[in-house]
């Protein structure tokens, strides 16, 4: 076997047996490739399974040095992400082909500094779910679906691709919503009142009949909603409401964690409706929640 045969294997294990998104496998499948690709070059030829046992630390090293200054250099976040993909490359080599290397481990990535989510305000917020409704030059089914996007993206905390998933079959909406997230994991989220009467309005006004099984949000000439038109979307918004470029779709999602926590919510039961997997991933929402509360002791204590 070709370490190219290799690397077809592995990435159709990611697709059928650990159900990982078309984002993750085009990101996996063109970091190991980046990385055969310089071993090949490294080596002075094409390489074997067997070879990919052999690859030292020193040459694993090179690699992450010529993705830092080659034609295309890459950022630390994504020289990591790069790393960890090969990394999980080989332990699928050790367990499914019995092709162990040792020296993949002993090589640390870049250092990555952790950036905080960067959420909008509550009156930001509400106002990005009003100002849909507000433009005349629309028909008023797009700006009800808008909304009413938006308003799941805030009242529920999912991702863009989680509401852009909503199928007629789950119209009209009850108090629990089952969301699919990543990796096809399965979460219930409670539905607001509000949220239920946003996605409500927008079925009452969709001029196009769609079977159960179909997406229920569609673009204007009937197709499936993209998440490319509602980032565009909120990039006019944010032009007419004076708001960052921070400001995006999944700024709402921030939003909506943030809020919660400055509200009271404890941090398991946001991880549980966020559907992340590690408790520490929902822990920087903590270091959001800090800040805001030190602008305001800073903004309103006679000392400060």
């Amino acid at each position: 076997m070709t370490a190219t045969e290799a690397l077809i294997h592995w990435l159709e294990h990611l697709e059928k047996e650990r159900r990982a998104s078309p984002r993750t496998l085009e990101a996996y499948g063109f970091a190991g490739r980046r990385y055969l690709t310089f071993l090949q070059k490294h080596r002075g030829g094409p390489q074997g399974l067997s070879d990919l046992a052999t690859v030292s630390a020193s040459e694993m090293r090179a690699w992450l040095a010529e993705l830092r200054a080659g034609d295309h250099p890459l950022s630390p976040r994504s020289m990591s992400q790069a790393l960890s993909a090969v990394r999980t490359f080989h332990k699928f080599l050790d367990r499914r082909l019995d092709t162990a290397n040792p020296h993949v481990a002993l090589v640390r990535g870049p250092r990555v500094r952790p950036s905080a989510p960067r959420p909008v305000t509550e009156d930001q917020a509400l106002g990005m779910l009003a100002e849909p409704g507000l433009d005349p030059d629309r028909d008023r089914w797009e700006s009800a679906r808008d909304e009413a996007v938006m308003t799941l993206l805030y009242g529920c905390g999912l991702r863009i691709s989680e509401a852009l998933s909503l199928k007629m079959s789950d119209t009209p909406l009850s108090d629990r919503l089952r969301v699919v997230g990543k990796g096809s994991k399965t979460r219930i989220v409670p539905v607001l009142p509000q949220v239920a009467e946003a996605v409500a309005a927008y079925v009452q006004q969709m001029p196009f009949v769609l079977s159960p099984d179909e997406p229920v949000f569609r673009a204007r000439r009937g197709g499936p909603l993209s998440p490319r038109h509602m980032q565009a979307t909120v990039q006019g918004l944010r032009g007419r409401l004076g708001l960052p470029d921070s400001a995006t779709p999944h700024a709402l999602r921030h939003s909506f964690a943030t809020h919660l926590l400055g509200a009271g919510a404890d941090l398991r039961s946001i991880q549980e409706l966020l559907g992340h997997a590690s408790l520490s991933t929902t822990q920087k929402y903590t270091d959001v929640d800090a800040a805001a509360l030190m602008s305001a002791y800073a903004g309103a204590h006679p000392h400060a």
